[in-house]
C-alpha cells in the first residue's frame, strides 16, 4: 500500500471516529497510538489531522498537538445558526426542490438522514460553494446531531416535515421551517453540550 493510500485510510478512519463520537471534544488526538491501532506509520496519521484541522474537525495546539475542539454553549448555538443562514441562502431566488426525499432512514441514522436531507437542498443552489459550506458545517455538527435524538423525541416527525416542505416545492414555507429546526436546536444548545460531554 503506498502512502498516499495510507494518509486516505488514515483521514477515512479518523474521520468516521470523529463524526461517530469515539472521541469526546478536548480530548488529544497522539498520532503514535493511532497510527499503531491503525497499523501504519505517524506520518500519514499526522497529514490526516492536518487535513482534518483544517477542515474544522481537529485543532491544532501550539506545543500541545492536536486535539477534538472543545464544544461552548455558544459556539454550538452559532454553528447551528451558520448552517440555517448557509441553508437559507442556498434557497434564496431559487425553487426549492421537487424531487421525493426518501423518509425511511433508520431511527439510529438520524444524523445522517438530516445532513443528507440538507446536502439535497443545497444541491439545487447555483452557488457550489453553498453545497461545500453545508457538507463541512454537516461534519461539523454530526456529533451534535447524534445526541438530538435523546433530547428531541419527535425527531423523525421533525424530519418529515422538513422532507415533505422541500418536495412540496413551497419556498416560503421551507424557509419558515428550516428556520425553525434550527431556532429550537440554537435555544437546546446548553443541554446538547451537556449530552456531548457525557459519557454514556
Amino acid at each position: 500500500m503506498n502512502s498516499g493510500q495510507t494518509s486516505e485510510r488514515a483521514y477515512d478512519m479518523l474521520r468516521r471516529h470523529i463524526l461517530t463520537r469515539a472521541f469526546r471534544p478536548g480530548d488529544r488526538l497522539e498520532p503514535t497510538p493511532l497510527a499503531q491501532a491503525l497499523g501504519s506509520s505517524v506520518t500519514p496519521v499526522r497529514d490526516a489531522l492536518h487535513v482534518l484541522a483544517g477542515e474544522g474537525l481537529v485543532e491544532r495546539r501550539t506545543s500541545d498537538g492536536f486535539h477534538l475542539p472543545q464544544i461552548t454553549e455558544p459556539e454550538l448555538a452559532d454553528l447551528y445558526r451558520w448552517n440555517g443562514d448557509l441553508l437559507l441562502l442556498a434557497i434564496r431566488g431559487r425553487d426549492a426542490p421537487a424531487d421525493p426525499i426518501a423518509l425511511n432512514t433508520p431511527p439510529c441514522e438520524a444524523a445522517d438522514a438530516i445532513a443528507h436531507l440538507f446536502d439535497r437542498i443545497a444541491s439545487h443552489s447555483d452557488n457550489l460553494e453553498h453545497r461545500r459550506a453545508i457538507k463541512a458545517a454537516s461534519a461539523r455538527l454530526h456529533p451534535a446531531r447524534i445526541v438530538e435524538p435523546t433530547l428531541f423525541a419527535d425527531i423523525e416527525a421533525e424530519r418529515a416535515v422538513l422532507a415533505e416542505t422541500c418536495t412540496r416545492g413551497d419556498v416560503v414555507a421551507l424557509r419558515r421551517t428550516i428556520t425553525a429546526y434550527h431556532r429550537r436546536r440554537r435555544r437546546a444548545a446548553a443541554e446538547l453540550v451537556r449530552r456531548l460531554y457525557r459519557h454514556d
